[in-house]
């Protein structure tokens, strides 16, 4: 009875899942053609166009849910992990020398930070 219960749920699930990303490459296509065509000059696109963007951008990007998707990686949770292990004083060490290293990125030296804050 278990597996009947598993198959009619497949059965249910398979048909909105096509539906849903049918819908979502629509939504696609509609944006592309209402936003972009019209505020940039760009062709407007098909809906097989949009299904290949969408496929693209999923390459791309990932699959994982972008930005507010699932909450944290594998390796942020082991960089959580690590960090929630440390002492305050190992902390305080950590958060420094990667304030550092940002501020080598914007060309400033340790001294040009202390001296701004």
């Amino acid at each position: 009875m278990n597996r009947m219960k598993r198959i009619n749920r497949m059965l249910l699930i398979a048909p909105l899942a096509i539906g849903g990303f049918a819908l979502f490459i629509w939504l696609v296509m509609l944006l592309w053609n209402g936003v972009l065509a019209t505020a940039t000059g760009v062709r407007t696109i098909t809906y097989w166009q949009a299904a290949g963007i969408f496929v693209l951008s999923k390459i791309l990007f990932g699959f994982n849910g972008g930005w507010g998707g699932k909450r944290g990686s594998r390796r942020s949770n082991m960089m959580r992990e690590k960090f929630s292990n440390m002492t305050p004083e190992e902390r305080e060490q950590f958060k420094a020398e990667w304030k550092n290293r940002c501020n080598m990125w914007r060309g400033k030296s340790d001294a040009q930070t202390f001296q701004s804050e």
